[in-house]
């Protein structure tokens, strides 16, 4: 078995085949979002053709949502998946920021409150910006002018299912009513959730192991193992790590030399507890760390081979390699590079490239 070829067949990035961004997001359960640009892009990566215009169209709409869910972070979740996954997850996010709530003096009468004063400003469909509703909820007596304490009380909300991301305006965020967002999604229950989510975590990022999906859905070590009673999966063992895969009759599919820039957080990377596996083989010593991997990386092969950024007048692409490419790699890049200037509709171009691999060679 090779992992990483399955990895990149069941994260749809050899094998992308969807035509819209909901059902990239229905796919994975749930994508990391905090940086939104990156997240535009990594849901198209997993698309047969996509613009950013048009996955912004696609948000802006309230088909795919952002709140946070799973971990304390922001997710990309579908807008019928929502519910469910903040019945689940929620809870334990809420664990996790409890020292924070009650460092910034948040209990439930403060969170009874602000919830008040959210819905009152967002009934009737509106939909406002951050500015907007800290000034409403310093209006009414509810402390906001703290930026970590203000999105503190947004997070909650958000957890709480008061609230989630409605259209934006302009560059700017806004929250709306989820009620208003959404409309009835078919109730599960306990057991069901898990063995929903175990699904879309197996069958998106497998194989991966019980740890990896443990620290991806922020379920409790005991909810994670239920999940994997609940959900028949293939067992697989790789020396003395065990992973776990959905079962399915498709074999990966990998294109040699193929290459992707993949974007900061990106679920081929974040998504697991342990990425040592896409550390690039013939790099000898890595030269990236597990830290590197969650930035701007360049793969060949579902392998980390450097990475990336746009320059700062945005108009190109800066790479930074770790080892010297092979001229049918660096075509690879090339073409990378252009579906990515493609999405944002810019003519496509690497001003830069660098390896750091030759600079040494050059230097001895």
């Amino acid at each position: 078995m090779n992992l990483v070829a399955e990895r990149l067949h069941n994260q749809k990035l050899s094998a992308p085949d969807f035509r819209k961004p909901l059902e990239v997001v229905r796919w994975f359960g749930a994508v990391q979002s905090q940086d939104f640009e990156a997240a535009k892009w990594a849901l198209a990566l997993r698309m047969l053709s996509a613009t950013n215009a048009r996955i912004e169209e696609e948000f802006n709409r309230g088909q795919i949502l952002r709140t946070h869910l799973m971990r304390p972070t922001w997710h990309f979740v579908a807008h019928d998946d929502i519910r469910w996954l903040l019945e689940l997850t929620a809870p334990r996010v809420n664990l996790k920021c409890g020292p924070n709530y009650r460092k910034l003096e948040l209990d439930d009468a403060a969170f009874k409150r602000s919830r008040k004063v959210l819905e009152n400003a967002l009934k009737n469909g509106k939909h406002l910006t951050r500015a907007e509703l800290r000034k409403k909820l310093n209006e009414s007596d509810v402390a906001a002018n703290d930026t970590i304490r203000f999105a503190h009380i947004l997070i909650r909300a958000e957890l709480d299912g008061v609230v989630c991301s409605g259209p934006r305006v302009g560059k700017q965020f806004t929250y709306a009513l989820l009620d208003g967002r959404v409309g009835a999604t078919k109730k599960l229950d306990r057991d069901e959730a898990i063995a929903k989510l175990t699904r879309c975590y197996f069958r998106s990022h497998g194989p991966a192991t019980l740890q990896d999906f443990a620290w991806w859905s922020g379920l409790s070590a005991a909810d994670a193992k239920r999940g994997l009673e609940l959900v028949r999966l293939e067992r697989l063992s790789i020396g003395e790590r065990v992973y776990w895969k959905l079962r399915s009759s498709a074999a990966a599919r990998q294109s040699l030399n193929a290459a992707h820039l993949l974007p900061v957080y990106d679920e081929f990377f974040v998504a697991y507890k342990d990425r040592q596996v896409v550390f690039d083989p013939q790099d000898g010593k890595p030269s990236l760390t597990s830290w590197d991997l969650l930035g701007p990386t360049v793969i060949i092969n579902g392998a980390a081979v450097g990475t990336w950024k746009r320059t700062a007048d945005k108009k190109s692409i800066e790479v930074n390699f770790i080892r010297a490419l092979k001229k049918t790699e660096r075509a690879a890049v090339s073409e990378a590079v252009k579906r990515y200037t493609e999405f944002l509709g810019l003519n496509p171009a690497v001003t830069s490239v660098k390896s750091r691999a030759a600079n040494r060679r050059a230097s001895q």
